[in-house]
């Protein structure tokens, strides 16, 4: 299958940023040429006079598993909003609303021009997490949670060390590399606070035998902390750190509160950061010090976190409260649109370890990519702008008119190509209604990977 998109405009995020008017041939599942003119035979020509092509974006910490979960756990702070809402609501999941879950949260990420994702599910039920995955084309990073640990764990959620640790390699030998290598498996240790060292320490050592990420949650509370320096003697990332789990291949997300030894080790390290500005904003956890991070040449990139904390998947919101949250303390030229541009994209691609596939528009990488219509009202006028700052400050989700993934056009003008709309929003409706109603009975639920 040869695609070529013609006359439009092209944002690399090539080494050099380049942006220029011109024509991308799809080869299969990847870019095959990029040029002014190019004269080529195609099965599918799509005009891309007047719009914008752009690498697909790419979420570094999402919870697929929480989208049914929108609208739950509204105005509370992270450490209730866990206990009393969401960790019951994942409690009660079943096999079957964990996929319509996982569904709505890919079509609205496909919708607003993502393309690759660092996903973390619940304990059960990942299975069919991943097989909503593989029907929609989504390229992701993900694993089921990890949780061996803590008094406030609801006993459906609470693991047997050996369970946790054979659930998650049997998921990774299933699915790890699947499609050709779209879909990837992390170990998900969830935080410190759920997890016993033992636990930790073993996916340390199986990370590195199966050559993996690490996808955790670190420092996004105050309160969190505290339990950890009360119950390990140190902070958070100094305790990933003494355990060995600080390297390249470890992602935390959020990193809200660190202190200035903590910033070293994660640049040290190699520690990938997902900053989750929409989410640390709603839960009141803070604003995190991304300047500092990036100062020191630490990697960062975004993430919209889950929909039952920030209510909506959307890069192009992710991406302007990036941008602004900073300048009230650190001035109006702090996180520029090209930097906060850069994280959305080839910044996600390297905490993935896929910067050499995707991330940017390059002749060899992967075909991921999203066309834009910015002709209305919102994003002109056009002419003498920098069309990166007409991108993070302007342009909406709503402008996504096609994205394409692996060469694949998973959304066309608007339309999904991968899975029914209604189907999924009706079904999502039932699962909630169906979750709901377990939680409110207490009534316990049988957990199956």
């Amino acid at each position: 299958m040869r695609v070529l998109i013609k006359q439009a405009e092209l944002m690399t995020m090539n080494r050099e940023e380049a942006i220029f008017r011109g024509d991308l041939l799809i080869e299969n599942d990847r870019i095959a040429k990029i040029g002014t003119e190019l004269d080529e035979r195609a099965d599918k020509v799509i005009d891309g006079t007047g719009k914008t092509v752009i690498p697909g974006f790419i979420h570094t910490h999402i919870h697929l598993c929480q989208t049914l979960f929108r609208g739950q756990a509204d105005d509370m702070e992270l450490l209730d909003w866990l206990k009393k809402r969401v960790l019951p609501l994942e409690a009660a999941h079943d096999a079957e609303s964990i996929y319509y879950s996982a569904m709505l949260g890919i079509g609205e990420l496909i919708q607003s021009g993502t393309t690759s994702i660092v996903d973390m599910e619940t304990v059960h039920h990942t299975d069919a997490a991943f097989q909503a995955m593989a029907e929609s084309g989504i390229r992701v990073l993900s694993g089921k949670v990890m949780m061996d640990y803590g008094d406030d764990t609801p006993p459906l959620l609470r693991e047997k060390t050996e369970v946790s640790i054979q659930q998650s390699v049997d998921l990774l030998e299933k699915w790890h590399g699947h499609d050709g290598g779209r879909i990837q498996y992390a170990f998900c240790p969830r935080f410190v606070v759920s997890c016993t060292e033992d636990l930790l320490t073993r996916v340390r050592d199986l990370a590195e035998q199966y050559d993996v990420r690490v996808h955790i949650h670190a420092s996004e509370n105050r309160g969190e902390i505290e339990l950890v320096e009360r119950e390990r003697g140190m902070r958070n990332v100094l305790y990933l750190d003494h355990i060995g789990l600080a390297s390249p291949r470890l992602i935390l997300a959020h990193c809200v509160w660190l202190n200035e030894e903590e910033r070293r080790v994660i640049k040290e390290r190699g520690v990938k950061v997902s900053h989750c500005p929409g989410s640390n904003l709603k839960l009141a956890s803070g604003i995190a010090d991304v300047p500092a991070l990036l100062d020191k040449g630490t990697a960062v990139s975004l993430g919209a976190d889950g929909a039952a904390c920030n209510n909506n998947l959307d890069m192009f919101n992710e991406m302007r409260l990036a941008a602004i949250i900073q300048k009230p303390a650190c001035g109006p030229t702090a996180m520029r649109a090209r930097e906060v541009f850069r994280m959305a994209t080839i910044g996600g691609a390297e905490a993935m370890g896929l910067d050499q596939e995707v991330g940017s528009l390059e002749p060899g990488k992967k075909a991921d990519l999203a066309i834009l219509d910015l002709n209305d009202f919102h994003t002109y006028p056009s002419s003498e702008v920098d069309p990166i700052s007409r991108m993070v400050y302007s342009a909406t989700r709503a402008d996504v008119e096609t994205t394409i993934i692996n060469g694949k056009i998973v959304m066309e003008n608007r339309i999904m190509k991968t899975m029914d709309k209604k189907t999924v929003l009706q079904e999502s409706n039932r699962s909630i209604q169906r979750l709901l109603k377990r939680v409110s009975k207490g009534a316990e639920c049988t957990g199956s990977m």
